[in-house]
């Protein structure tokens, strides 16, 4: 459960610390109070989009805390956790990206949302609309029966990845002759090349080598020269050494002079046998200069280096072996596609006769339910229908519904006013077994009033039994069952304006009321509606 709500710099909220205990609280206050920043807040908790002009003007960043119990959290490495207790924040600056925590440490806003969407659901207007799609129709018929379509999907899956394995095949023919002949083609140039990963290292040094033969071996006589080709300088230095050997101030020169005669000797010797190696060859230089444009252009067509080029033979060999082997491939494929499909048809079968099945106790259960919120004469069937391609599955699930006597039966969208489907919704969320710890409604009474209010508020309560349940409402009837009642109240000194969230004890809760009936909550006589109403509504909590 959440225990407590803090908020501070978000819209007109400055900083409110908001208690929430256990069963139906009702939010109050008058419009444009901030109500609904207290939604956008718990919205936060559980990953909704964050908007940075929500924040507080002057402020830097608008802070969502939340103190939830219960055992539900996660450990701080994103593990599951038995906790008693965990927290959740979400920083949104003015400027730049939120940030998400949870338990004081920096997390994703996607782990965040994880974590609040397991303990909060909020149900407003968005969510109602969501109620009139098909799909959002037939997940509750599902969940009510609780059927389990886990194997259909997963033999739907299987039967659409070898539909396409059965097209990547080549379904065409003759788009399946053109790839063969490509392919021959692209293996086929690659192999008269047979490139060899590297080469072309080599094929560049001994091109350099080739294209400056000559100069190469000028310069090498060039040195040879200088050095003394005739073994002259090799002489003095010899004579050198000599001239100073026995003479103990160059004793050091003459050591290192006995050491550079045979390192000059040796170089000497590499310079000859290296020029002499090297020898002009303009038709190995034209080879290697073609083989290196060829290598270019393979590389061009068929990856950024020789080992690509290499690797996309390979895999073009394989796709050739797997079309030219087609037909026993494509027996293959097509008796697992067979089998995928039987499956998958059987499975829609049993998840279509569990549908229909379900269908009629759903659609009384309702109806039950809508006469207990002021919609007497409602009738309901829930339509179970097949999609193309999908017999007996059931697939296309669509409520009709009828409010008045001698109406037709029609869709939720062309026929249920909004109060109508305000009404439906939590009809099918008390019908519905589970759900998370923290229930959040935003006006969900909009458009009812009266009786109807009144039910809506008792069926609020009674679905708080058990568990924690947030109404943002403007009616009197809906708040006078609740358990605890918070006031959101605007206050402005002419410059700013600031809201404050307030828990209303008893006597507080008749004057709001009052107010809310009213809109004069010094009246007496308001006051006295206002008590009424309050113990009308525990005699009526109290009888369930």
């Amino acid at each position: 459960m959440l225990v407590e709500l803090a908020v501070r710099d978000l819209g007109v909220i400055a900083e409110a610390r908001i208690p929430l205990p256990p069963g139906l609280t009702a939010l109050t206050g008058e419009t444009g109070a901030g109500k609904t920043m207290v939604v956008e807040a718990l919205g936060l908790l559980c990953g909704a989009r964050p908007d940075p002009s929500r924040v507080r003007p002057g402020a830097d960043a608008a802070v969502v805390e939340g103190l939830f119990a219960g055992g539900d959290g996660s450990d701080g490495d994103g593990s599951e956790g038995d906790r008693s207790e965990w927290v959740l924040r979400r920083v949104v600056p003015s400027s730049g990206r939120s940030r998400a925590y949870v338990d004081g440490g920096l997390s994703t806003a996607a782990d965040m949302a994880e974590l609040g969407g397991r303990s909060i659901e909020i149900h407003g207007q968005h969510a109602q609309q969501a109620l009139l799609a098909p799909r959002h129709q037939r997940d509750a018929l599902d969940r009510f029966a609780g059927i389990d379509t886990t194997a259909l999907r997963d033999a739907r899956a299987a039967v659409a990845n070898l539909e396409q394995r059965l097209a990547d095949l080549g379904g065409d023919e003759r788009a399946r002759a053109h790839e063969i002949d490509l392919l021959r083609h692209q293996i086929d140039e690659i192999a008269s090349v047979d490139p060899t990963p590297g080469e072309e290292d080599d094929l560049a040094a001994e091109e350099d080598l080739l294209a400056d033969a000559v100069a190469h071996r000028e310069a090498a006589a060039a040195a040879l020269e200088a050095l003394g080709g005739d073994g002259a300088v090799l002489d003095g230095l010899a004579v050198a050494a000599e001239s100073l050997r026995g003479r103990a101030p160059f004793a050091a020169e003459a050591v290192r002079l006995d050491a550079i005669g045979p390192e000059l000797r040796d170089v000497l010797a590499e310079l000859r046998s290296r020029a002499e190696s090297i020898e002009p060859d303009d038709a190995r230089l034209d080879e290697v200069r073609g083989r290196r444009h060829r290598l270019v252009e393979l590389r061009r067509k068929y990856g950024d280096d020789l080992d690509e080029v290499v690797e996309h033979a390979a895999t073009a060999r394989r796709r050739l072996d797997e079309l030219t082997s087609l037909d026993s491939t494509r027996e293959s494929v097509e008796r697992e596609l067979a089998e995928a499909r039987s499956l998958a048809e059987a499975e829609g079968r049993r998840v279509g006769e569990a549908r229909r099945a379900a269908a009629p106790a759903l659609a009384e259960r309702l109806v039950e339910l809508l006469a207990d919120l002021a919609l007497p004469a409602s009738r309901i069937e829930i339509g179970v229908t097949d999609r193309d391609g999908r017999p007996g599955a059931g697939d296309d699930v669509e409520l009709l519904i009828a409010t008045n006597p001698g109406a037709p039966l029609g869709g939720l969208a062309r026929v249920a006013s909004g109060g109508e489907l305000s009404r439906v919704m939590l009809a099918l969320r008390l019908v519905l077994s589970g759900g998370p710890d923290v229930m959040v409604f935003d006006e969900i009474d909009a458009g009812v009033g009266g009786e109807a209010a009144a039910a809506v508020g008792a069926a609020l309560a009674r679905l708080a039994e058990g568990r924690q349940v947030v109404v943002v409402t403007h009616l009197p009837q809906v708040a006078a069952f609740a358990d605890h009642q918070l006031l959101v109240a605007k206050h402005t000194d002419g410059t700013t304006t600031l809201t404050t969230v307030e828990t209303l004890d008893d006597d507080d809760r008749v004057i709001e009321l009052s107010r809310m009936m009213t809109g004069r909550p010094d009246s007496a006589t308001a006051r006295d509606h206002a008590e009424e109403l309050l113990a009308s509504s525990a005699e009526v909590r109290g009888r369930r």
